[in-house]
């Protein structure tokens, strides 16, 4: 049975506890500063639930999942390394690139696990879209396209602490749109095509309420010859996500709010869909939990690498520095922290 401590018990940390639990394989503790929710954490999981970090640094865990605002990510990763544990942080890996090469020196010294919580790399029909896009059974991949929206309010869990109360108000914090949904297909796609060379970005807060943070993003990047159109809204009524890439002999179409994926060879008139249904939104982080634990183990894992997510930093720089200059083209490598 694995020792696994959760840091930071609000609304994802919450769901890493319950979810590592539910794998079977972990006894969970947790680390809240919040004395209101310290109790609430303790009573609904029946955990002990720590105060203080290097308190619960010094107890028997022997991996930290890190679920505070992302710009702890990066200190307290650093902490739980030096400590000797295992690290899962939270998406984005942090909101700016300071101390990120130190991060990446101290997990290549420590000879222990690592990896960034990008849930996408582990959703059934994102791994059997790619694995179908790597076979290069289309040809190369020249364009991808990509659409997401949902009703943020909406999908928080109703006990949810009110996202206006929470880090997404604040840019500084990981807040807004860019760094808090569009990272994490911007993520998974760059885990298909590599990674992003160059983007151009105009952004907006558009509707949410008490907020001034962006809802709203259109983006083009380019990855080499390939070139891809981000859009992302969040407060439309549907809660839809599709991407689309188009290669020189066919295209793959993911529709996530379906759960499925098709493929349209050139010549064809239709779409050959592959359903890939889960029970509920759990399953996903149930498995990425069971995927970082089968990587403490030795055993093989998809999840996002730290190298990884430092390159979904860039890309999520580049995109506020883009929009913040009023659309100038910026390149991610430029980016120094």
């Amino acid at each position: 049975m694995h020792q696994v401590i959760i840091v930071g018990c609000g609304s994802i940390g919450e769901r890493h506890l319950r979810c590592f639990q539910k794998t079977g394989r972990a006894q969970v503790t947790a680390c809240e500063s919040a004395p209101a929710l310290r109790e609430t954490i303790a009573a609904r999981y029946n955990v002990t639930v720590h105060a203080d970090y290097a308190a619960a640094l010094r107890g028997p865990g022997e991996a930290v999942v890190i679920c505070t605002p992302a710009h702890l990510h990066v200190p307290f990763a650093l902490q739980a390394l030096a400590a000797g544990k295992h690290v899962l942080i939270e998406k984005p890996l942090s909101q700016s690139l300071a101390n990120v090469d130190t991060l990446l020196q101290a997990h290549a010294a420590s000879g222990r696990q690592a990896a960034v919580a990008y849930v996408y790399q582990v959703f059934p029909v994102l791994v059997q879209a790619r694995d179908f896009l790597g076979r290069g059974e289309l040809g190369a991949v020249k364009h991808v396209v990509l659409g997401s929206g949902q009703h943020f309010p909406t999908c928080r869990p109703a006990h949810a602490v009110p996202y206006a109360q929470t880090y997404y108000r604040d840019r500084r914090t990981g807040g807004g749109a860019i760094q808090d949904a569009l990272t994490h297909v911007a993520n998974w796609v760059e885990s298909v095509i590599g990674p992003t060379d160059s983007l151009i970005c105009d952004c907006a807060h558009q509707v949410l309420a008490d907020v001034t943070v962006e809802d709203t993003v259109n983006l083009s990047a380019r990855h080499g010859d390939i070139l891809v159109n981000y859009t992302l809204n969040q407060f439309q009524a549907p809660n839809e996500n599709f991407i689309q890439f188009n290669a020189v002999a066919g295209s793959v179409r993911i529709e996530l709010h379906r759960q499925r994926w098709g493929v349209c060879r050139l010549g064809e008139a239709d779409w050959t869909w592959h359903d890939c249904p889960v029970p509920e939104r759990d399953a996903h982080f149930i498995a990425q939990a069971n995927a970082f634990l089968d990587q403490i183990e030795g055993r093989p894992a998809r999840l996002c690498s730290l190298a990884a997510a430092a390159q979904t930093l860039r890309f999520n720089l580049a995109a506020l520095a883009s929009a913040d200059t009023g659309g100038a083209r910026v390149r991610c490598a430029d980016l120094h922290a």
